[in-house]
């Protein structure tokens, strides 16, 4: 259990420092850090510390360690802020409504950070979603009207 805990400081501080935009690529920093291990094991590893995979600033794909309330580390100044901001959750395009489900067009590969934001927000309006490249499907709760669910988005995506 050491070793694994070794490596999952390891991976957290790999994580924190640098953009790493792979499973392949992050088994070699830490292959150069003197950890041995399989794709599977990182797999579980990176799963076991919640990390998932976004498109970042630059449009590249990263991987980033979640934090309860969701919250993140701004490498620019020492404070913590929430991810909020139309540049973490952009692509945007459209949204349409059909009884209790609504569906928003993203540009593609955005999908999947967009609906991880929405479901991580606990919006009481929004029972879940499901994500494709560019496609959410939202499931709204039935006593949730349209207007509650764009002003709780609105939080979330500003240019809604």
């Amino acid at each position: 259990m050491k070793v694994k805990n070794s490596r999952l400081d390891a991976i957290r501080l790999i994580l924190s420092t640098q953009e790493i935009g792979s499973q392949e690529e992050l088994l070699n920093v830490l292959a150069q850090e003197g950890f041995k291990l399989t794709q599977a094991t990182l797999s579980r590893d990176l799963h076991q510390l919640r990390v998932v995979k976004t498109v970042g600033l630059q449009g590249r794909y990263r991987y980033v360690m979640t934090r309860p309330h969701h919250q993140r580390h701004d490498s620019k100044s020492e404070e913590i802020r929430p991810i909020t901001t139309a540049q973490e959750i952009s692509g945007f395009l459209s949204i349409k409504f059909s009884g209790n489900i609504a569906v928003i067009r993203t540009k593609p590969s955005y999908a999947g950070t967009l609906a991880y934001h929405i479901d991580n927000n606990d919006f009481p309006e929004i029972l879940g979603t499901i994500a494709g490249d560019d496609t959410v499907m939202l499931i709204i709760a039935e006593d949730a009207t349209r207007g509650a669910v764009l002003r709780a988005l609105r939080s979330i995506i500003p240019n809604l």
